[in-house]
């Protein structure tokens, strides 16, 4: 008698170790995931801003300086549920306006013009990997939680389900292979 209640101790230890080691990584996996999304949001900022001060230093001719305003403001100002659609029309907007070569030529021309060529390379270049980390850490996390272990002992507790961000961050080719 003794024993066996000594083995279902054991046994019930174990498992609960177990289970919290589950819990905790998937709380890692949580933590991963949001740091992420900070580090996505930070760069699809820093996209719309430098386009914004590209729009609006006047190195362009004023439609393609109207249209990349009016994107990166959209996308600046866009709400959770619309944010997507608007960074993808931002990036429709990047390669309509950059689909020429001459383009960045322009830009780089234009006083300080080199300087905002670059970093606007840079931050399109960025948005694509940021964008990538982050739906990785989603993808685990979903790959956690879809286990049944995690579903029958709320190991998740009340966080929402992760929601991958997608959508159009193919940069302009010009501006995609600068160094």
């Amino acid at each position: 008698m003794i024993e066996t209640l000594v083995w279902t101790a054991l046994l019930l230890a174990v498992i609960g170790v177990y289970l919290s080691w589950t819990a905790g990584r998937l709380d890692r996996l949580h933590t991963r995931m949001d740091a992420a999304r900070a580090a996505l949001d930070a760069q699809l900022v820093r996209r719309a801003s430098v386009v914004l001060e590209v729009a609006t230093s006047g190195a362009l001719d004023p439609a393609s300086s109207i249209v990349l305003y009016e994107a990166a403001h959209a996308a600046r100002q866009a709400d959770e549920e619309h944010r997507e659609v608007a960074e993808s029309e931002l990036s429709q907007a990047l390669r309509a306006v950059f689909a020429d070569a001459a383009q960045v030529e322009v830009v780089k021309a234009a006083p300080g013009g080199e300087a905002a060529a670059e970093e606007l390379a840079a931050a399109v270049r960025r948005v694509p990997m940021a964008r990538r980390f982050h739906n990785d850490a989603v993808r685990a996390a979903r790959a956690l939680r879809r286990h049944r272990k995690v579903r029958w002992f709320r190991l998740a507790g009340h966080a929402p389900f992760p929601l991958a961000f997608e959508m159009d961050d193919e940069p302009p080719a010009d501006l995609a292979d600068r160094p």
